[in-house]
């Protein structure tokens, strides 16, 4: 795994041992950072359910202002903080060891405005409709943020609308998918 793009472009990155997670592609990664790279620039980037930190060091690199990791795999979070040193990202980024509940209380009086919500929960387990629901009325988001779930292909969003969400956009894949989301 690598980033794609920008001022840490080609720059491989740890990913952990795990059947926990499941490291988004570099071509899906550069498919879906094609779709929102004009979205990126100045903003703040939150990568719920991270993983490796693969996507928000991505961002980060494309111009992110800053980025926040939630985890709660003590595993997943040291990788991030070495992937964040490794690309020099330490300084504009914050690591969240915890579960994603706990994690968007405690952003819920911070300076963060979240530009982009990006989401790849472990997948038909209803996580992220979990997390729609907390975040929808925190202050760190609003209707211009963009909510972007990695789901299983076959799994059902069209329930999405009554958490006070409108979906604009599904990118499919082989076996997974893309769900672009704004609040209502």
């Amino acid at each position: 795994m690598r980033v794609i793009a920008g001022t840490r472009r080609r720059l491989q990155l740890k990913t952990i041992d795990s059947m926990d997670t499941r490291p988004t592609t570099d071509r899906i990664k550069e498919t879906l950072f094609n779709m929102i790279q004009f979205d990126i620039p100045g903003i703040d980037f939150l990568d719920l359910f991270a993983g490796s930190g693969g996507i928000g060091i991505e961002a980060l690199s494309r111009g992110a202002r800053r980025a926040v990791f939630v985890d709660s795999n003590p595993k997943a979070c040291a990788c991030i903080r070495d992937n964040l040193e490794h690309t020099r990202l330490t300084d504009v980024s914050e690591v969240i060891q915890s579960d994603f509940m706990s994690a968007l209380s405690r952003l819920k009086n911070r300076e963060y405005h979240f530009g982009i919500v990006f989401m790849d929960p472990p997948y038909n387990n209803g996580m992220e409709r979990k997390a729609l629901r907390l975040i929808h009325d925190l202050d760190c988001v609003d209707t211009e943020t963009l909510f972007i779930i990695e789901a299983d292909m076959n799994d059902d969003m069209s329930d999405l609308p009554e958490l006070g969400y409108t979906i604009t956009r599904e990118k499919l894949y082989k076996t997974n998918k893309h769900v672009f989301l704004r609040k209502k």
